[in-house]
């Protein structure tokens, strides 16, 4: 049955439809790929970075990565901004503005100077651009002055955000790459330049496979290749672990995130709104799938809502943040047994097997049985829960408090869907 909730949000002033994005990419570079997003369901489009000057771009320039017959674990990308004219881009945008005025455009900016960077915020000013949003991290461009490697220099990355916000009163986002250790430094940078948000990530320097014709990486460009962007499903994790970094900062917190990395469905984008995001950005799953995986998120989240009684987004947003810690506050006085049920068991003896080979040696095989039985070097870790390949054969079950620690109860997941 479909269900219909409250998806609007202010983003940075500006009054959403909904969350769900194209993020500045290939899916999202000319009038009617934009056009076309917003008739399916998109809320906005953060347009194909714009430069002064136009990308001379490879090919090929795309390679993907898989496991186990699972196509685009990953995605890499060696493409750079746009490879149109700059006038052209900016006339695109007004046209999208002009044609759908409910929907949200921002443009994405990329320059070498100071003075390139205000020309273009002026630029994109004087299209009509709801937002603009300065990418400080692409990490395939073929000058040093611009992309990740500005994006990695707090000084540049609030000389720049001082740049355009000297020039126009548009609420200008910082893009930062995660090809660093700390993002909370650039980012508290461009704040400090006067950026009104943050948007997060980027896609990861990568290798994602080697050709062994050629003795390159992939893609094959003459023979040769090199390190460039990864994206994809595979860097969700990494993405969701730099927006928790930066909304617990607590002057990062007070602006507005957009997170972008990894996002394919409904349960992805649940996932970044939790952690705080108000905005979500997506490429990669656009790319495999199209721009009806909108549909998917529009319908899923509500179904989400409906069921634990959310009304609007703004009931959940950054809900999972208080729960996220550091790893010394972590309780350490139990230990959670895994329980095993053996009308569900197939007897493959996974579990078994990585217990062993890889754990604590806490399970025994039961040959005549063809069932694991636990032993008391049990610690709790739930490896054998991870590899088991049936739904909730392995639950977590008896709790064992360690030697001297007090009993409280405690609180744990009882459903592994």
């Amino acid at each position: 049955m479909a269900v219909k909730k409250d998806l609007s949000i202010n983003y940075l002033g500006v009054p959403c439809m909904n969350p769900f994005f194209l993020s500045s990419s290939p899916v999202g570079s000319n009038y009617d790929m934009v056009a076309k997003c917003f008739e399916t369901g998109w809320g906005g489009v953060f347009y194909k970075t714009i430069g002064i000057f136009v990308a001379d771009e490879c090919s090929p320039r795309f390679d993907q990565t898989n496991k186990e017959g699972l196509p685009w674990l990953g995605f890499k990308n060696m493409e750079q901004i746009s490879d149109k004219p700059t006038e052209v881009n900016f006339e695109n945008i007004m046209k999208l503005k002009r044609d759908y005025p409910e929907h949200v455009v921002v443009a994405s900016i990329m320059g070498s100077t100071e003075e390139e960077w205000k020309e273009l915020a002026m630029m994109a000013d004087q299209a009509g651009a709801d937002l603009i949003e300065g990418n400080f991290s692409c990490p395939q461009m073929t000058s040093h002055a611009m992309g990740s490697d500005v994006g990695t220099n707090s000084e540049l990355v609030r000389s720049y955000c001082k740049a355009v916000t000297s020039v126009t009163k548009t609420p200008f986002i910082a893009k930062m790459t995660p090809n660093i250790t700390n993002m909370e430094i650039p980012a508290l940078a461009a704040l400090e330049g006067g950026a009104a948000g943050v948007s997060a990530i980027n896609t990861i320097k990568s290798i994602t496979n080697l050709d062994f014709e050629n003795m390159t990486a992939m893609p094959v460009v003459d023979g040769k290749s090199s390190i460039s962007g990864y994206s994809g499903a595979a860097v969700r994790p990494i993405a969701l672990r730099f927006i928790a970094q930066l909304m617990q900062n607590e002057k990062i917190a007070k602006t507005e995130l957009s997170g972008i990395g990894g996002i394919e469905t409904w349960r992805d984008c649940v996932e970044f709104l939790l952690l705080g995001c108000r905005n979500l950005q997506v490429t990669t799953a656009i790319m495999q799938y199209g721009y009806r995986i909108v549909e998917d998120m529009i319908s899923g989240v509500s179904h989400f809502m409906e069921e634990r009684g959310f009304d609007k987004l703004e009931d959940f947003i950054g809900k999972a943040l208080p729960n996220i810690i550091p790893a010394e506050e972590l309780n350490r006085d139990f230990k959670l047994l895994p329980h095993f049920d053996d009308e569900k068991c197939i007897g493959c003896g996974r579990c078994y097997i990585s217990c062993y080979d890889a754990a604590h040696q806490a399970i025994d095989w039961n040959q005549e049985k063809r069932r694991p039985e636990l032993n008391d070097n049990c610690v709790g870790c739930h490896l054998c829960l991870n590899v088991c390949p049936v739904q909730e054969c392995i639950t977590p079950g008896e709790i064992k408090w360690k030697e001297g620690r007090g009993q409280r109860n405690i609180r744990y997941k009882m459903h592994y869907e």
